[in-house]
C-alpha cells in the first residue's frame, strides 16, 4: 500500500501537486523557461497560482511559445487580438507588460550573454535554501527580491514587484522554499532523512 509522501501544504490539486513535485523550486538554467515563468507571474499578479496554472496552454500558444524574440515583435493590432483570447487573462496592462518584457529580456541576454547569468547572479550562483518548518515562516518579499525588482524596473519591466520577483526566484530554483518537511526539500539540497538544521 502506497502512501503519499508529505509535501508543502499548498500542493493540493492534481496540478498544483504536479507542479510542486517537478518544477517548484527546481534551478533553473534556461532562458525560455526563464521567460515563461516571468510571463506567468506577472499575469498571476493578484490572482492565485492555481488560476494561471490552468491557463499554462493557453499562454504558450498565445506568446509564441514563450520565445522572447517573437514577442518582443508583437504589434498593437496583435495585442488587440489577445485581449480577445479566453485561453489567458484578458488584461490590457499585463499584455502590454509581457511584450515591453519581452524586449527588455532581449537587452539583458545582450547585455549578460543569457537572463540566466543576470538572475543568478543576484544569489551568487547558488540556490538560496530556506530551513522553514511552516507555511506561514515562508517570505512573501525579501532583500533579493527587492533588489532583483527594482533592477528589472529600471531595464523597463513591468508587473515585476518584489512579490511577484520572489514567486520567479522561488519557481526557478533561485530560492528552495520547500518546507524542511516536504520530500522535495531532500531531494533538492541532498539532505537526507532527519539532517539538521
Amino acid at each position: 500500500m502506497s502512501t503519499e509522501p508529505r509535501r508543502c501544504e499548498w500542493a493540493q490539486s492534481p496540478a498544483m501537486i504536479a507542479y510542486h513535485d517537478t518544477e517548484w523550486g527546481v534551478p533553473v538554467h534556461d532562458d525560455p523557461t526563464h521567460f515563461e515563468f516571468l510571463v506567468l507571474e506577472s499575469a498571476q499578479a493578484g490572482l492565485s497560482w492555481s488560476t494561471i496554472l490552468n491557463r499554462r496552454g493557453g499562454y504558450r500558444k498565445a506568446f509564441a511559445g514563450f520565445d522572447a524574440a517573437k514577442v518582443a515583435r508583437f504589434t498593437p493590432a496583435r495585442v488587440e487580438k489577445l485581449l480577445a483570447d479566453p485561453g489567458i487573462i484578458r488584461n490590457r496592462a499585463k499584455v502590454e507588460a509581457t511584450v515591453r518584457n519581452a524586449r527588455a529580456f532581449l537587452a539583458v541576454q545582450e547585455e549578460f550573454g543569457s537572463f540566466d547569468a543576470y538572475i543568478w547572479g543576484f544569489v551568487g550562483g547558488q540556490p538560496i535554501v530556506g530551513k522553514w518548518r511552516r507555511t506561514g515562516q515562508v517570505p512573501a518579499v525579501t532583500a533579493t527580491s527587492e533588489a532583483v525588482s527594482a533592477d528589472l524596473r529600471r531595464r523597463g519591466f513591468g508587473f515585476v514587484g518584489p512579490t511577484t520577483v520572489y514567486a520567479h526566484l522561488q519557481a526557478t530554483g533561485l530560492v528552495n522554499d520547500h518546507l524542511v518537511s516536504c520530500f522535495r526539500y531532500a531531494e533538492l539540497t541532498g539532505a537526507g532523512a532527519g539532517a539538521g538544521a
